[in-house]
């Protein structure tokens, strides 16, 4: 492991150079001698004297050579370190190619087999794209770990039975039997993708009623959506009537059925259907009698005389709906207008307008009393009746779910390490409010199991949201919807202040604050469309100096939003400088009542939580994130109002928590061993910014504050304090076990906040 060490965080390229040559006015001051005030001044954190060290040299880990000159006599000897070797970058392809091949070895154990012990559990039998060979498994399988398999405690066996890395602590004689699934995991998080979605998503044949006609209403509909408008309303009048599609005989499915008409095609159900020679020769022949006994035959609900099916739920409105049953006569492609809810029945002239445009009118078919009948209703376009259906979609702000954070400990979103287990710490430490991480909307409209993973939710959490992140009204109303009919949430929010430069540069993120039209179509469409309330997490602005949140802020309450989280940085400032509190003031100050502001940047103490409240008491409540990526017991001191001086012990058994949350929520087999791992990883590259209350001159430390290098209290509080990678593997190892040969870390984000301000 000796690659994996990283540069110093804070120093140059390494290269020796004999300090004589230097002049005395040259050479830096040593930390050592510079007073807490003037390092404070400096952004160093005022480690106590007696705890300072030199900085370890460690060998690079550039691509780049440096040319290391070391100096005896007059001979000059230049050393270059070789570069590392490049892997070959490979192709999906070629990695689904090795992966189904690894996947057939021994190493890759059948689920099934693995969890009964049995060949024959696998219901797939020989077309099982995994291995059956279990002599295989258990020459090839790394050997257990220590420790007791975390789902000891659960009702029931492991359920990773043979592959789970503590196979040895597991009583005999438990066999899961074949094709169940894991008990307590299962139980214990909600919001897994279901497979029927996921193929409705893959497929694109999910439909989104509520979405829709929220679009429809604020007129963000295009005109190459019309047809797929007309579907959606058309499934949603049937379910409001009581009665599914009516087909060419006049015989009604009821909405239950509408499942069965998604497997029929356009073609098949127009061939169905009777043409208008046909309809006439026998409109004077077939009696109305004849016709009720067909329906009734086919088990549909209530006959009225004119033959429109009515479910037997709503036989008491059949007379004022049966009309308006008619036009809906022709049958679609595919039902599931049960999200709809039901809609007033004001007459809507949107069905008058498609009606001009579908082949094979129903009305043609109509008797002539019955034509007579539908020739007096209005059929004319006013603004009144789509003010009336407007009226009948959008919810009151009085009826929406209300949520009180005031003063509640709000756990940010925290993209790669803010997940389930590390939210399941942060609740033992005493936060109220949890939010997933942040998920892609058109990756979860595409079913991409990876995403939606992102929505899962311990039963731990009891007030929990979801952030989702898109470009346009279209793409959030339709993930609202969906979220909030597949998920159990208690809100939904909204980023609109990512700075990465893949969601800016597709128009997410914080690229919406250079378009407030959009963010006003984005909030309206997602608002109206569902009763979960809908929150947002802005910045102060895209460019350096030029906020604009102060603009906006009293309108989000009016477009909808029930909260909103600012950020006091812009996105070219990245993480850069600190973040502007004043301006947070300023804006929760002209922040209309009914609209919930909270403050976020740079909490790392109570008594940034203490002043920021005091200082600004119309804030609802301060978001908590990288400050609890560093010390997620910070949570504890704002409750109990304290600096806790957490020993290296205590520390090590949060990370044994977040461990055995992570073997419950990613697997006890080799595979969430290692994911485990790299999560745990990347928590490590924060906590190690971490200074120990004790070892302060001035306290409390500072979320800018550069750590020197310094030796712990203990060995091990020494090795927490390590920005080296091969320390933070050094302490997983503690707690996972060896890594695999040739394993490699790099952490994915940068956690200092003293990086250089990048352009917007």
């Amino acid at each position: 492991m000796d690659g994996l060490s990283s540069e110093p965080a804070f120093e140059g390229p390494t290269i020796s150079v004999n300090p004589m040559d230097i002049s005395p006015a040259a050479q830096p001051q040593p930390q050592s001698q510079l007073s807490s005030e003037e390092l404070v001044a400096k952004a160093i954190a005022p480690v106590k004297r007696e705890f300072l060290r030199p900085p370890p040299v460690r060998p690079s880990n550039n691509n780049t050579n440096t040319d290391r000159k070391t100096t005896d006599g007059d001979d000059a000897v230049s050393e270059s370190k070789p570069a590392p070797i490049l892997k070959e970058k490979k192709s999906k392809r070629q990695l689904k190619r090795e992966r189904r091949q690894e996947q057939k070895s021994g190493l890759h154990l059948c689920n099934a087999v693995a969890k009964s012990g049995k060949v024959s559990s696998c219901p797939y039998k020989d077309n099982c794209r995994f291995s059956h060979d279990l002599e295989a498994f258990k020459a090839q399988k790394l050997a257990d770990l220590e420790g007791s398999c975390p789902f000891l405690d659960n009702e029931g066996p492991c359920p990773y039975g043979l592959s789970c890395r503590f196979a040895g602590t597991h009583n005999d004689g438990d066999d899961v039997p074949a094709g169940t699934m894991n008990g307590k995991k299962n139980s214990s998080e909600m919001n897994a993708l279901n497979k029927d979605v996921q193929k409705l998503l893959w497929k694109n044949k999910m439909k989104f009623p509520k979405a829709d006609n929220s679009l429809k209403l604020l007129g963000l509909l295009g005109p190459g959506k019309k047809g797929k408008l007309m579907e959606n309303e058309k499934d949603g009048q049937n379910v409001a009537n009581g009665c599914g599609n009516i087909d060419g005989n006049g015989s009604c499915n009821v909405a239950l059925e509408a499942d069965n008409e998604m497997e029929c095609s356009p073609k098949v159900l127009e061939e169905d259907k009777p043409d208008e020679a046909n309809a006439q020769l026998e409109k004077e022949k077939v009696m109305d009698s004849e016709k009720d006994d067909q329906i009734v035959a086919k088990g549909a609900g209530v006959v009225d005389g004119i033959g429109c099916c009515n479910s037997a739920a709503d036989a008491n409105n059949e007379v004022e709906r049966s009309f308006e049953a008619l036009e809906d006569d022709k049958p679609d492609e595919a039902s599931v207008a049960d999200e709809l809810r039901p809609l007033k029945r004001a007459k809507s002239s949107v069905d008058d307008m498609y009606s001009v445009e579908v082949h094979n009118d129903p009305i043609v078919d109509m008797k002539e009393e019955d034509k007579s009948c539908v020739q007096n209703e209005p059929t004319t376009v006013t603004e009144h009746t789509l003010a009336d259906t407007d009226n009948s979609l959008k919810l009151n702000p009085r009826e929406k779910k209300l949520i009180d954070f005031r003063d509640k400990l709000y756990l940010a979103p925290l993209t790669t390490v803010g997940n389930l287990p590390f939210r399941r710490v942060c609740k033992v430490l005493g936060a109220d409010v949890t939010c997933g991480e942040m998920a892609m909307c058109t990756n979860l409209l595409q079913g991409q199991a990876s995403e939606w993973a992102l929505l899962r939710r311990h039963s731990s959490e009891d007030l929990f949201g979801v952030q989702i992140c898109g470009a346009y009204p279209d793409t959030v109303a339709r993930t609202v919807e969906l979220i909030d009919k597949h998920c159990t949430v208690d809100f939904v929010d909204i980023n609109m202040g990512c700075p990465i430069d893949v969601v800016v540069n597709k128009g997410a993120g914080s690229a919406l604050l250079t378009k407030p039209m959009r963010m006003k179509s984005v909030i309206e469409a997602s608002s109206r469309a569902v009763d979960t309330p809908v929150t947002i997490k802005v910045r102060t602005g895209y460019f350096e100096g030029k906020n604009r949140i102060d603009s906006l802020i009293e309108d989000f309450g009016n477009w909808g939003a029930t909260a909103v989280t600012i950020h006091g940085r812009t996105r070219q400032q990245r993480y850069s400088k600190l973040a502007d509190w004043e301006y947070i003031y300023k804006c929760a100050r002209v922040a209309p009542h009914n609209l919930q502001v909270f403050g976020n940047g740079d909490v790392l103490s109570y008594l940034d939580w203490n002043n920021h409240k005091s200082n600004c008491p119309e804030l609802s409540s301060i978001m908590i994130a990288r400050g609890a990526l560093i010390k997620p017991w910070i949570f504890t001191e704002i409750k109990e109002q304290r600096h806790w001086d957490i020993s290296s012990g205590e520390r090590l058994n949060i990370l044994k928590d977040y461990v055995r949350f992570g073997l419950e929520h990613w697997g006890s087999d080799t595979r969430g061993i290692e994911t485990t791992r790299h999560f745990l990883l990347e928590w490590l590259s924060y906590t190690c910014r971490y200074i120990p209350v004790g070892l302060l001159d001035v306290i409390p430390q500072r979320i800018n504050w550069r750590p020197p290098s310094y030796i712990g209290r203990d060995d091990l509080e020494t090795l927490m304090a390590s920005d080296s990678a091969a320390d933070w593997i050094r302490i997983s190892e503690m707690l996972l076990g060896k890594v695999p040969l040739g394993f490699m870390f790099s952490p994915k984000h940068k956690s200092n906040a003293y990086d250089r301000a990048e352009n917007g």
